[in-house]
């Protein structure tokens, strides 16, 4: 027998019951909102644990439980929800144990929509909130309270690739019992897996690497059972933001090629980054994997797929950019990643205003965040470099 903790057992086995199916070598979308039961009892003992069984397919769904079998397994924690985009799969994780009167620790730069939530929505609800550069574990310390009761990170962070260390984070928090989430939605399950290192939640915008084919908006919190079940009654049940049984269906479908196009596009990242890094006009490129960059050493071997690179200073107006970006040709224009497309999306875009908003937000304005998909890496590597000549 195959052993169910390996990666392509997981990506490939897991959940998936093929001889109740008919042999069907693809899982079966089970398209219904609601399950029928053949007795009172069956019904009332279904009803009493919705989490694990298919009662309401706002609750349960056996397509989207064979999705929380495999996430859950890649991040080797107990168990997961799966819902119908990144932000609210954040929002939810940190609502189920936020209270009035508490205190929570967010990196300084995290995914814009993790920012409005701690920013602007939790202090309506008598939250205070510190935001800190989790590089730097002695403020994060600082920044504990009485009060603290969760820190959000996200590792590397959205737009500079920022690290933090998990391991020595979670040991921070549990010594004072404060619960720790972590966005790891750039690195994905095959380069990190953040529970490991102590932290409580996990979660993902499935949306990216996971689904891998820019198809579906999707989000994920995976946790032990205790916590996952709190998500549950919560917000998970209340505010219904669920993924549809077709939906998961399309992850499961693109987690089979996870991880063949993880070690592409990895590959092909590291070699895109040095000929930018060596670019007489690029500035510096935000990518751990480079031997240059401040946190090398956190990153470890495997570096992730994703990177940033910033222009050579000048005026805070951004017609270089411009004309960088409108002259690529492999790489499409748009604001997501993680698919099998490669995408430029420059800072410019929302804060082009320069150098007042850059200060408000800590991001530099001339900066370009490249996501490199499935091509040629010479082929991306050219149109760099024919667009990098018209600036």
């Amino acid at each position: 027998m195959a052993d169910p903790h390996t990666l392509s057992y997981i990506l490939n086995h897991l959940g998936e019951d093929r001889e109740s199916q008919r042999g069907a070598v693809t899982p079966p979308i089970f398209e219904t909102s609601n399950f029928a039961f053949p007795t009172v009892a069956a019904m009332r003992a279904a009803g009493q644990d919705e989490l694990n069984n298919a009662f309401y397919t706002r609750g349960n769904n056996p397509t989207v439980e064979i999705l929380r079998r495999k996430l859950a397994a890649l991040e080797r924690t107990e168990d997961a929800l799966v819902f119908g985009s990144g932000a609210a799969a954040v929002a939810a994780a940190v609502l189920a144990f936020v209270r009035q009167g508490d205190h929570v620790i967010c990196v300084q730069k995290p995914y814009a929509w993790t920012r409005v939530l701690v920013r602007d929505w939790l202090p309506r609800f008598g939250v205070t909130v510190s935001f800190v550069d989790g590089g730097d574990l002695a403020a994060v310390e600082a920044a504990l309270t009485e009060r603290t009761r969760m820190i959000v990170l996200e590792s590397p962070n959205s737009l500079t690739l920022e690290l933090q260390d998990l391991a020595a984070i979670a040991q921070l928090a549990k010594a004072r019992g404060v619960l720790t989430l972590c966005d790891n939605s750039y690195a994905s399950p095959l380069l990190q897996q953040p529970a490991a290192h102590g932290i409580d939640l996990v979660m993902h915008s499935v949306t990216k690497y996971l689904n891998g084919h820019s198809d579906v908006v999707a989000g994920v919190v995976c946790g032990a059972q205790t916590h996952i079940r709190e998500i549950f009654r919560g917000p998970y049940m209340t505010f219904g933001a669920i993924i549809g049984p077709l939906e998961a269906w399309l992850v499961l479908r693109g987690l089979r090629t996870l991880a063949v196009r993880m070690e592409r596009i990895c590959a092909s990242t590291a070699r895109i980054a040095d000929f930018l890094e060596r670019h007489p006009k690029i500035a510096r490129v935000y990518y751990p994997g480079n031997a240059s960059d401040p946190q090398r050493e956190l990153a470890g071997a495997d570096e992730g797929a994703r990177e940033s690179c910033r222009s050579k200073s000048g005026p805070p107006t951004w017609p270089g950019i411009e004309r960088f970006c409108d002259n690529l040709k492999m790489f499409l224009m748009a604001v997501s990643w993680g698919g099998h497309e490669s995408l430029a999306w420059p800072l410019a875009v929302v804060i082009k205003d320069g150098k007042a908003e850059s200060n408000r937000t800590g991001l530099p304005w001339n900066l370009v965040r490249l996501s490199i998909g499935l091509e040629d890496a010479d082929e991306l590597i050219a149109d760099l470099q024919q667009a990098l000549a018209r600036v």
